[in-house]
């Protein structure tokens, strides 16, 4: 048997470390690259800007020890007691103003989830809907360079939840997975057909190549799903989280499918979100009648969190889709330094 190397973007590297936006992300940066405790003035974390780059950029950065970590830094320190305090005082800060945020959400799953089933009538709000009518190869190539940080890790972070469920829950939980994973094909795995996906726009493929530049509006997006899935008094938030994101994303997909073939971005851009249409159509009722369902009937008091859960992942995806449209409206790039031309 001849074995074959890996390509660049599936080996197995951590990224680089990048350099910090405030006082407490200057401080984790610090401690990761000299193997030293986090100094930071005890108030900083309790008093930091819930929604800011510097509160955001550290809650990523120490959430990525658990993920790939970084280069030149130590595995150890993924469970680090100054790291993890340290991020828990982060954590609280942020769940907090969602919490605040979202007082008035619906608690109920029905209730959370009733809008998201019903295609809107007016979609001028919509990202996905200005990508399909309207949008430019460099929106294109900004939109795929902002959600590199979460279609690279896609499904792993609700991986988390499956030792935590039972039954039909977990049984369902596994089978979308197995297909987020490639059914068993590396080259079917979703986070390698974004990397093709970025090849075709021009893009680094590379792992965490881009959160540099992603505003805080972004990373908000992608520290959500670690802080559910890191903690099993959240599972049922995860739960909500990944419902959300599978009952959203065929009409979605479907739009930014044929944005990438009205842009001639590249077979692999466009099959990407194909490939997303009919799938995740399917995930929608496996995860809504099964996994849902399921987790209610093992511990029915979990629905105000997979409620909440709901409500949080489209709160922070309706703040990044405004930051990005602003953007674009005032003809300025979305991303934090804009990228080299191609």
């Amino acid at each position: 048997m001849t074995a074959t190397l890996p390509t660049e973007t599936e080996a197995v590297r951590s990224p680089r470390l990048v350099d910090g936006r405030g006082v407490l992300s200057d401080a984790v940066v610090t401690a990761l690259r000299t193997g030293s405790a986090p100094s930071h003035p005890l108030t900083a974390a309790a008093t930091a800007d819930p929604w800011g780059e510097d509160l955001h950029l550290a809650l990523y950065l120490l959430y990525e020890l658990h993920y790939r970590g970084f280069e030149g830094v130590s595995d150890e320190r993924e469970w680090d007691p100054d790291l993890l305090r340290l991020r828990q005082q982060l954590e609280n800060q942020f769940l907090d103003a969602l919490r605040t945020e979202l007082a008035d959400a619906p608690d109920s799953v029905d209730m959370a989830f009733a809008p998201l089933l019903v295609e809107p009538v007016d979609l001028s709000g919509s990202l996905s809907h200005h990508l399909e009518r309207d949008g430019d190869l460099w929106q294109l190539r900004e939109y795929a360079a902002l959600r590199s940080l979460y279609h690279l890790k896609e499904a792993d972070p609700h991986l988390w939840v499956v030792p935590r469920l039972t039954g039909r829950a977990k049984a369902a939980m596994v089978a979308v997975e197995y297909d987020e994973f490639g059914a068993g094909r590396p080259e079917r795995i979703h986070a390698e057909l974004f990397a093709r996906l970025m090849e075709d726009l021009g893009l680094d493929p590379a792992y965490g190549s881009y959160l540099d530049r992603a505003p805080a509006e972004l990373l908000a997006t992608v520290n959500l799903m670690s802080l559910f899935g890191l903690h099993r008094s959240l599972r049922g938030c995860l739960v909500g989280h990944f419902a959300c994101v599978e009952i959203t994303s065929s009409p979605g997909s479907r739009r930014l499918a044929k944005a990438m073939r009205r842009c001639a971005a590249g077979a692999a851009a466009e099959h990407f979100y194909a490939e997303h249409v009919e799938a995740d159509a399917v995930h929608e009722q496996l995860v809504r009648h099964e996994v849902v369902a399921g987790l209610l009937d093992d511990e029915p008091d979990l629905e105000a969190d997979i409620a909440f859960g709901c409500a949080a992942t489209v709160f922070l995806e309706d703040r990044l889709g405004a930051h990005i449209t602003a953007a674009w409206t005032a003809g300025r790039s979305a991303l934090r330094t804009p990228l080299p031309d191609v």
